[in-house]
């Protein structure tokens, strides 16, 4: 593929096709200063708006647990290059106990307070749950009992008593936070407001390919008890934003005719029921 050209205004050469995904195409470039940078190039695609959220949580944010937005144009943003070790990696090479703590650590960066005004654009928690209920109505009006049903009201419980209400990364997880050179920051955040055990809630269900942990009811149990912790929750409630989160994810699937992530979303937010249950 040839290589773009990017704003002059830039001032980065050298760029590199480091990765592309359904929704956009990351480059690797060079800064004046010799730094690296990355370069995110959105594609027009259904949930573009979820991006250009995300494009201004991360400006709103400015570089406090999250990299910096250096920069935009038009669907193009310029970002600090945040680093080449993921956080997947210190599961394998530490354990998944020290990378729960460095996820609850970029949370708790993620909180912390900012005396900027959060964007006005940020997409409300209840409306990013639609397909959720959706699933679940379906389901209520064809009388069969699903998992689906309980997530629903969990999640409406959730809603309606939020514990607190903030601007949330929305997609946080072990290939979302990497270390660099101002250590462990999190990408591609989605922009939403709510409740911050929302997102505590998608860690539980990493990495993909992890089931092994995933199902891990002690893994599940510690996880619930750091996370409360780092947002001043209790471990029920953050066992109950995983629920639902989880069924969530697999209404998704579901809408994407996707049976295999469904069912494995499905297994898991079972699990992490079964250890609420225990609570």
């Amino acid at each position: 593929m040839d290589a773009p050209a990017f704003p002059k205004r830039w001032k980065v050469s050298a760029p590199e096709l480091i990765a592309e995904t359904f929704s956009s195409r990351i480059w690797k470039v060079v800064r004046e200063d010799g730094s690296p940078a990355i370069v995110k190039a959105l594609k027009p695609f259904d949930d573009v708006e979820d991006e250009l959220r995300g494009e201004h949580y991360l400006a709103w944010r400015r570089g406090e647990g999250a990299v910096r937005l250096l920069g935009r144009d038009g669907h193009r943003m310029l970002l600090e290059y945040a680093g080449d070790t993921l956080l997947a990696a210190v599961l394998d090479k530490e354990g998944d106990n020290a990378a729960t703590a460095i996820a609850a650590e970029v949370m708790a960066r993620l909180f912390s307070p900012s005396k900027h005004p959060a964007p006005l654009d940020l997409q409300p928690l209840r409306t990013r749950f639609a397909s959720l209920f959706k699933k679940a109505k379906a389901d209520r009006d064809a009388g069969k009992p699903s998992l689906y049903l309980e997530a629903a009201e969990i999640a409406d419980r959730l809603l309606d008593a939020p514990h607190a209400v903030r601007p949330l990364h929305g997609d946080l997880h072990h290939d979302n936070i990497l270390q660099g050179p101002r250590g462990w920051l999190a990408i591609d955040p989605k922009g939403v407001l709510g409740d911050p055990g929302f997102d505590a809630a998608n860690l539980f269900y990493n990495p993909l390919e992890r089931d092994d942990l995933c199902l891990d009811p002690e893994r599940i149990a510690h996880m619930a008890e750091v996370f409360a912790a780092t947002l001043g929750q209790t471990p029920p409630a953050i066992l109950d934003h995983a629920i639902a989160w989880g069924c969530l994810s697999a209404a998704w699937h579901h809408e994407d005719e996707n049976a295999v992530d469904e069912s494995r979303e499905l297994s898991v937010a079972e699990g992490i029921r079964k250890v609420r249950l225990s609570f």
